[in-house]
């Protein structure tokens, strides 16, 4: 059964578990920022838009201490310190505005000199093309910062695919996992919600994707953590499955 029904204007994904192998973001993408940080900030630490990552993270760091999270301190002037704090969030895979922002800046060097090209599942290409040819938006929402959703999409192993994606959104809107950020969204897209199919592999932004209105879809892909409560949706394992145009 498709996705696609006649109030569907759009189609906002996912990329983690949904257009690319989760591998390639934890076996690929964080060991290269994490191998590469030292290095880039000792390059470029004075450089404005970095000066603004490492405030933004003195800012959250400050906050995880008032938690009793954080004890480490850190400076704004210190490389080892700022590194000890990126590699913290890091491991605890925080959803943190300052470290995708920073990290986003590492893996542009590492996409620009040939380092890293990205794994796109094999029918994500030709489904966005047919997407786009009978004229539906097709959105990104991911917790990478939007300069790291757009590398992605052009330097991936088959080419340069920013020309399938209208809109790309991050944490910017609000957290992947409440209903106002999928509103938001909506909004910046000049839709209803109903208008709108969200696809992921987490069952939590499904949630709040239904929520807000949208219609929300399961991706399980080839790696992916099974995930609790999962009957409530609709589940795909390749967009033929649902990206098709009846």
């Amino acid at each position: 059964m498709t996705a696609i029904t006649a109030k569907t204007r759009a189609v906002l994904l996912d990329i983690e578990g949904t257009v690319t192998p989760i591998s390639f973001v934890h076996e690929v993408l964080f060991p290269f920022a994490r191998n590469h940080v030292r290095e880039f900030l000792v390059q470029h630490l004075k450089r404005p838009e970095v000066q603004t990552d490492v405030t933004a993270l003195v800012r959250e760091h400050a906050a995880d201490a008032e938690r009793s999270e954080q004890t480490r301190p850190i400076d704004a002037e210190s490389i080892d310190s700022i590194i000890d704090y990126v590699n913290w969030l890091i491991e605890r895979d925080r959803k943190s505005s300052a470290l995708k922002s920073l990290q986003g800046k590492i893996w542009e060097e590492g996409y620009r000199d040939g380092s890293l090209k990205a794994p796109l599942f094999d029918d994500v290409v030709p489904n966005l093309q047919r997407l786009r040819a009978n004229n539906f938006q097709v959105a990104i929402f991911s917790s990478g910062s939007i300069l790291a959703q757009k590398l992605l999409f052009a330097h991936t192993r088959t080419g340069d695919h920013t020309d399938l994606i209208d809109a790309y959104f991050d944490t910017g809107v609000g957290s992947k996992m409440e209903a106002g950020s999928y509103h938001r969204i909506a909004h910046e897209l000049d839709l209803e919600a109903e208008a709108i199919v969200f696809v992921s592999d987490v069952v939590n932004e499904l949630k709040a994707a239904r929520e807000a209105g949208m219609k929300a879809i399961l991706c399980v892909r080839p790696g992916n953590p099974v995930q609790p409560q999962s009957e409530e949706f609709q589940r795909i394992h390749s967009f033929s499955d649902v990206l098709t145009i009846s």
